[in-house]
């Protein structure tokens, strides 16, 4: 009984692998695969001539370099604001009984339940009226709105795991708050900070409808992909699809052994 629920369960996760893995490789077969063999019928799911063709297509095609640039300079203002505004805030709903803590809790939740469309319009009418519309400051504050709750709650869980006798212990040893939290806390919660960096790339990186909404003439590169995509050939679509997808799995590739071997210690 018990080998049969073992078989069960690792083919369970083979069919959930191979559910997830098998368009991540598709796109990465189409991106790799030239402009010909992409519309062969059947689809050959084996390569047999790899070519860089379809992704330089669509690196020379207009506006791609340009987005992918602002999209990288979004990403990066992003992570810079959401992630030192994020964590004072979650400090301070893991380690303070204030009045209104529960009630602060539930509403950093209840913003992630409400459609963005209920956010980036009022924020692209605010960012008029401060003539930074259309602008990656613009896009950065909104893609920090999404990030903030991801990061708020990520974090204050992994504060509220770390012992509150660490902090008070180098206190008594002379650090005050600021710096115990800098020098004990914070190494302790650095799985908080890279599960909150993950978050905060893959939602700024692959978020299309504020980016099209703040943005008409400097669009991101999915606002740009999205833009042209009625018109776009299927190699350019395979090769938009590879460029969205590899950034948020090369992050994760590259965090998960420390996400997974520091977890522990703060567990603990």
């Amino acid at each position: 009984m018990k080998r049969a629920q073992t078989v069960g369960l690792y083919t369970l996760a083979i069919v959930l692998a191979a559910w997830t893995l098998f368009p991540i490789y598709l796109i990465t077969l189409g991106a790799f695969s030239t402009q010909d063999a992409i519309y062969t019928y059947p689809l050959q799911l084996w390569p047999h001539h790899v070519s860089q063709h379809t992704l330089g297509f669509f690196i020379h095609s207009a506006g791609t370099l340009p987005s992918l640039q602002r999209s990288v300079y979004v990403l990066l203002l992003t992570m810079a604001i959401a992630l030192p505004v994020g964590l004072p805030a979650a400090y301070a709903l893991a380690r303070f009984n204030f009045h209104g803590a529960h009630t602060l809790r539930l509403s950093v939740v209840g913003t992630r339940a409400f459609p963005i469309i209920i956010l980036a319009i009022p924020l692209a009418a605010s960012f008029i009226r401060w003539w930074i519309d259309d602008s990656i400051l613009a896009v950065s504050l909104l893609h920090a709105a999404l990030a903030l709750p991801f990061v708020v709650l990520t974090c204050a869980s992994i504060f509220s795991g770390v012992s509150v006798e660490l902090e008070e212990a180098a206190m008594t040893l002379g650090c005050t708050r600021l710096t115990a939290f800098a020098r004990v806390i914070l190494p302790l919660a650095l799985p908080g900070l890279a599960a909150s960096a993950i978050f905060v790339v893959i939602i700024s990186w692959n978020e299309v409808f504020a980016a099209a909404t703040v943005t008409l003439l400097h669009p991101t590169l999915p606002a740009h992909i999205v833009a042209v995509l009625n018109q776009a050939t299927l190699p350019y679509r395979f090769a938009g699809g590879f460029f969205l997808l590899v950034p948020p799995v090369v992050m994760l590739f590259f965090i998960r052994r420390f996400l997974f071997g520091m977890w522990g210690q703060v567990i603990k």
